[in-house]
């Protein structure tokens, strides 16, 4: 990939971040959340440990090489120390004192596994407020509105809690596995249990789309267990709504296709 297509990609990437970061929209506070980009098969930049999004500039960003980032999931047991400089080798060039985020094996999961182009792990309010009861499974056990399969996808995952860092990411990577086992394509969006939302997207775009669609899905949910129990809509109703053409044609215009 030319110095022009990465340099493209990397403000696309920070327009994502700011956008994400946004205090008005309740999707993360400080140095929460973060966001990363696919540059070629072999690298990606991802936000540095400690940066904000809504603050995101072109140096809060880490180009990482996926295969060393990936090799990290066979770690054992690493000290916190071991794992810190195994992040930092993992960087695909001199990035100075930049750290990685502790997250960085996850979006190279998000990125390979998960087919992304774009990545936007976020922790907000409304999402989390689901999540964090125990009927966090109420986000992905079904679909109440029709926008929500268009956005969303048909199939979220849901990943039980796991420790932030290595342990997250062998959790994610088991259920993006079994998830593109059972359904046939990855999903693009991810309810992380206690502790917040990874959305999918092959543009910028996208993983905005789903992001913003995800925070009012949990809006949405929120009222509908304090008023009684959700009434999702029929696997029928659902696969209908996910395959009609009218339906793709827009989901296709949302994520800027023609």
């Amino acid at each position: 990939m030319s110095g022009n297509q990465d340099a493209a990609l990397l403000n696309e990437l920070v327009g994502l971040s700011r956008s994400l970061g946004r205090p008005e929209k309740d999707l993360v506070i400080l140095g929460e959340g973060n966001t990363s980009v696919r540059l070629d098969g072999e690298s990606f930049l991802v936000k540095a440990s400690g940066t904000s999004l809504a603050d995101a500039n072109p140096g809060s960003f880490v180009r990482m090489d996926f295969g060393r980032t990936l090799s990290l999931l066979n770690l054992r047991d690493p000290a916190d120390d071991e794992l810190d400089e195994a992040l930092m080798g993992a960087r695909s060039s001199d990035e100075g004192e930049l750290r990685p985020s502790i997250e960085a094996p996850l979006h190279a999961l998000a990125l390979t596994e998960g087919e992304a182009a774009f990545v936007g792990h976020t922790h907000p309010t409304a999402v989390n407020s689901v999540l964090c009861s125990d009927r966090a499974g109420a986000l992905s056990e079904g679909a109440i509105f029709p926008d929500q399969i268009v956005v969303l996808g048909r199939h979220p995952l849901h990943v039980l809690y796991a420790d932030v860092g290595l342990p997250l990411a062998h959790a994610l990577r088991d259920g993006l596995r079994e998830h593109k086992r059972r359904v046939g394509a990855p999903p693009k969006s991810i309810y992380l249990q206690n502790h917040g939302l990874v959305a999918l997207g092959s543009s910028a775009s996208e993983v905005e789309q789903v992001t913003t669609m995800a925070d009012k899905h949990a809006r949405i949910m929120a009222g509908v267990l304090a008023a009684g129990e959700p009434v999702y809509l029929t696997a029928e109703q659902a696969d209908r709504l996910d395959t009609r053409s009218d339906e793709e044609y827009r989901r296709h215009v949302l994520q800027g296709n023609r």
